[in-house]
């Protein structure tokens, strides 16, 4: 059982919604570790018992933005049963709206979005940052918005995540001293390309805490000095041949860094 509180978030659509919810509620207990799992495109029972077995193995909560009355009455059910608190997000507001309007909703999942392009570049962002993660696919850097590269540990994936909330298609290429960087970085115009550095007492300190969480030697090469001085050095001269922008961020927090990305990139246009 986890010492700290998990919510599910079931949704017949994305989940975001739900979410949003959640976070600004638990915000107000400062976050209080609260782990958020979401569970989108819910449209069968067999997914509802998954999630209500999963609840009930973590002693979690459930919040929910269902609409199709059968999951949506099986989920209430299901819980009730088990002992799990649930909370229906939507319900209240539409059954008010119903009184007022003097009209039946349409209780269709993901209706909000159907229309919505922005929200559908949304996706397709979030989509592209997982895709193009970590240099999994040196081909992303020639469809992407903008490329990160830098060293281990230096905020590039959630850079890349918050970026595609700003709708920007982001893909990111760790520097490594031991492998050659994908040849497209050097392909495409040096203004999508920015580079992360970091201080070596910064790093070193992420690192060593990293390495702590996972339960590892806090000496391993990894957040060794002279082992973090050397990747600097080999990021620095592939920049410097990029000749791309280069952010610090040793002391800057990711909502900074991305702001300054996403208005580098807008003034680049």
């Amino acid at each position: 059982m986890n010492n700290h509180p998990v919510v599910y978030v079931v949704s017949d659509s994305v989940g975001e919604t739900a979410e949003l919810v959640v976070k600004a509620a638990a915000s107000q207990f400062n976050g209080s570790n609260i782990e958020i799992r979401r569970i989108p495109y819910v449209e069968d029972i067999g997914t509802v018992n998954e999630v209500i077995d999963q609840a009930k193995e973590t002693n979690g909560l459930i919040a929910f933005t269902l609409v199709v009355p059968e999951i949506k009455e099986k989920l209430e059910k299901e819980a009730y049963k088990a002992n799990i608190p649930v909370y229906d997000i939507l319900s209240p507001m539409m059954h008010l709206l119903e009184s007022r309007f003097n009209k039946t909703p349409r209780n269709e999942p993901g209706v909000m979005h159907t229309l919505d392009e922005d929200y559908f570049r949304k996706v397709e962002a979030i989509e592209f940052a997982v895709k193009y993660d970590d240099g999994r696919d040196p081909r992303g850097v020639l469809r992407a918005d903008v490329v990160l590269i830098g060293v281990s540990r230096t905020s590039k994936t959630p850079l890349s995540q918050y970026l595609a909330h700003k709708r920007l298609k982001v893909a990111n290429i760790p520097l490594v001293p031991e492998v050659d960087p994908p040849s497209e970085i050097f392909e495409i115009p040096s203004n999508k390309v920015i580079g992360l550095t970091i201080s070596p007492e910064k790093l070193n300190t992420i690192r060593t805490e990293r390495l702590r969480a996972l339960g590892l030697k806090e000496e391993a090469n990894y957040a060794n000095v002279n082992r973090i001085q050397s990747e600097l050095d080999y990021s620095n001269k592939i920049m410097e041949k990029i000749g791309c922008k280069v952010i610090d961020v040793s002391h800057k927090a990711v909502e900074e860094t991305a702001n300054i990305i996403y208005h580098l990139y807008q003034k680049s246009k």
